[in-house]
């Protein structure tokens, strides 16, 4: 804990619960008080996806009217990153949500895509109307969904 800062617990606790750290802290070694840097005495690391759902928790804690989150779940698997999305968009339903991704499996929790092909604007538009007017974002996400299959 920082000293002379205050913070709400359970807002943090809350946050933490929605960006998928909930379990982490409930069934490990960590809590509100672990120092997250190796470098210092008893502290601890995490992994690239334990380090993305702390970025999200403090984007939730921070609670702004406008979030621009940049491959937010780029190190999460599969599983993780429908919870995560699922969980972060209730939380911030009432904002206006700005997310890059590579990943078009995500495209599905947007209202619309905007969808650049060599730097320029190809489509904007809903997933499900890009995948019936756009061929390249078809071809794009049907590469995508068939290295799964």
């Amino acid at each position: 804990v920082i000293t002379g800062y205050s913070f709400n617990k359970d807002r943090v606790n809350n946050v933490l619960k929605a960006s998928g750290l909930g379990d982490l802290l409930a069934n490990d070694h960590l809590n509100l008080n672990t120092i997250l840097a190796k470098d210092f005495e008893n502290g601890t690391d995490l992994s690239g996806g334990q380090w993305q759902k702390v970025a999200l928790a403090r984007d939730l804690y921070a609670d702004g009217k406008i979030e621009f989150l940049d491959e937010p779940t780029a190190a999460l698997d599969a599983k993780s990153e429908a919870e995560i999305y699922q969980r972060f968009l209730k939380e911030n339903d009432k904002k206006t949500i700005f997310f890059v991704t590579h990943r078009l499996s995500a495209v599905k929790f947007a209202d619309k895509v905007l969808f650049l092909d060599g730097g320029k604007v190809s489509g904007f538009d809903t997933h499900t109307n890009l995948l019936q007017t756009n061929p390249k974002y078809k071809e794009m996400y049907d590469l995508q969904k068939d290295a799964y299959l």
